[in-house]
């Protein structure tokens, strides 16, 4: 086998240098390299109907004429309480509007019931037996569905309605399904099932008792009360396509898991079906943290100049220590006894782009080889010997690439460039530099990252840039994806997410005194610094 050859310290200098003039003659007016064509009818570029400008492919989904109603879709959700649906309907929500800009609105039977029957009600008043608690649900249910119903009609955006309940029993479930039959959408049923009595009860702690039922209750009552409120859910529960159907969900659409780890699909198919299946397929219910921290300050900072590849700068180094020892001491050490024993060394991961200033700053953080054993993985626990913060470069982080504005600086472009400099004041989550990126180019290419960030269960550190922080950022935090270029993400600090079913808790830790100017600010006072 032939030996893989690597380039030369020369060589990569010259394909820079390359690259560099390929850039400079790009820069050259766009309209002084055309040719003069008789093309009085000319092509509009791929998506070129799109209100959007300069927009992403799969990102143009307009209603229109010939839309119809099974380009909309309707998940129900089905399972026991605290087994981690409205953890799972929350997710999909931030996922399909934040990635694949489609309309959907979760509609919980839980929110319609507090509504309408008040927060607090005794375990016994969800007894199939209680007849006014039977009746009660069912007006529940009934509101829930004409409110769905309504707002699936109101538009043809290939808009998708999550219906959030228990959806308990065989019986609740064709009568969810006949309600909606003369919408004439499509129906896929997501189920879940968890048979881990820890998880079972982190979520009872986590949700069950946060959730305004509960308010004022002690937790030993409320936990108690919420324990025999499912139980009378199980007394009655049937699973999807169970031997109590009949065979009557054998054709239906959907998904069932089981723990996190097994799943059955059946009868799913369909671009956007088939990436919900994909993205839920990588959910699990375990705990975990990521760390966002944008590189150390650059060379190209210093000067102001934007995108390029330069190496760090004097203090830039020094946020590259501050960052190692940083996670030496807090990320690879569980100080909440959130995975284990509290005060324990545990197995942390680190991603980086394929850029010179964030490899530069993950330098000093040190890969100890540790043990490590996972009850019910693949090898059956065995211990395996895992390399601590071993780096992992994506270029799906990579900075958002500006095209012919590399390496320039923003007055720079405002003065060669006064046109597109204006465009993307506009509108900077659609702007794309020519022959460079828009965000939402960036959105793209960050999707299939996201499914590995939400895969993995070990604390995660992030070294990146500012563009590429900011979605991530937005996206764990419910943010709208219009706000997410105008996000700040401070230079030398790190940003600690811990996502939960109802919310995304933040903390930020300055490594080193925050700069006055970290050398992206632009020349408007419209928004805080840019990539």
């Amino acid at each position: 086998m032939e030996a893989r050859k690597v380039a030369s310290p020369v060589q990569l200098k010259s394909e820079k240098r390359r690259i560099a003039d390929f850039r400079k003659l790009s820069r050259k007016s766009i309209e002084q390299q055309m040719i003069s064509v008789d093309n009085p009818e000319p092509q509009m570029p791929p998506g070129g109907t799109s209100p959007r400008d300069n927009p992403v492919l799969l990102d143009v989904a307009e209603s229109n004429e010939f839309s119809t109603a099974s380009d909309k879709l309707v998940i129900i959700m089905v399972g026991l309480p605290a087994r981690g649906k409205t953890f799972i309907a929350r997710k999909l929500l931030q996922y399909l509007g934040f990635f694949h800009a489609v309309n959907a609105r979760v509609f919980n039977m839980a929110d319609y019931r507090r509504r309408m029957h008040g927060a607090y009600r005794e375990a016994s008043w969800f007894n199939p037996e209680c007849s006014e608690g039977a009746v009660a649900r069912q007006q529940c249910h009934d509101a829930a569905l004409d409110d769905l119903s309504e707002w699936l009609e109101a538009g043809n955006d290939g808009r998708i309605a999550i219906l959030d309940g228990t959806h308990a029993t065989l019986d609740k479930r064709e009568y969810a399904v006949q309600r909606l039959a003369p919408l004439e959408c499509k129906v896929i049923m997501i189920e879940s099932i968890c048979s881990d009595d820890t998880v079972i009860e982190r979520n009872i702690k986590s949700t069950g008792l946060k959730a305004s039922d509960y308010a004022g209750k002690p937790a030993e009552e409320a936990i108690r009360d919420f324990r025999e409120r499912v139980g009378h859910y199980e007394a009655q529960y049937e699973t999807l396509d169970g031997p109590a159907s009949g065979g009557r969900e054998r054709d239906r659409s959907w998904m069932k898991i089981v723990d996190s780890r097994r799943f059955v699909i059946n009868n799913i198919r369909g671009y956007t079906p088939s990436r919900i299946i994909q993205f839920v397929s990588n959910l699990h219910q375990v705990p975990h943290v990521f760390y966002l921290c944008r590189h150390g300050q650059s060379e190209y900072n210093v000067l102001g100049k934007i995108g390029g590849d330069s190496g760090l700068s004097p203090e830039g180094d020094r946020f590259a220590r501050a960052l190692a020892r940083f996670a030496e001491t807090e990320i690879c050490v569980d100080g909440n006894g959130l995975f284990g024993a509290p005060n324990s060394v545990v197995p942390a991961r680190l991603w980086t782009s394929t850029l010179k200033r964030t490899r530069d700053t993950a330098q000093y953080i040190q890969h100890p080889k540790i043990e490590i054993a996972y009850k019910g993985d693949d090898i059956d626990g065995r211990p395996q010997t895992w390399v601590q913060m071993r780096p992992r470069p994506w270029s799906n982080l990579d900075e958002l690439f500006a095209g012919i504005c590399d390496g320039m600086t923003y007055d720079e472009i405002k003065e060669h460039y006064p046109d597109e400099f204006a465009r993307r004041q506009r509108n900077k989550l659609a702007y794309r530099y020519p022959r460079g990126e828009s965000y939402l180019d960036m959105i793209h290419r960050l999707d299939p990252m996201i499914l590995e960030m939400e895969r993995h269960r070990e604390p995660l550190l992030i070294i990146a840039h500012q563009g590429v922080l900011r979605l991530i950022y937005a996206y764990y935090l419910g943010l709208p994806r219009e706000s997410a270029p105008y996000v700040s993400i401070p230079i030398h600090t790190v940003i600690k997410l811990t996502p939960l079913v109802y919310e995304c808790r933040e903390e930020r830790f300055e490594l080193l005194k925050t700069l006055d100017d970290d050398g992206q600010a632009e020349p408007t006072d419209l928004d805080p610094p840019s990539h």
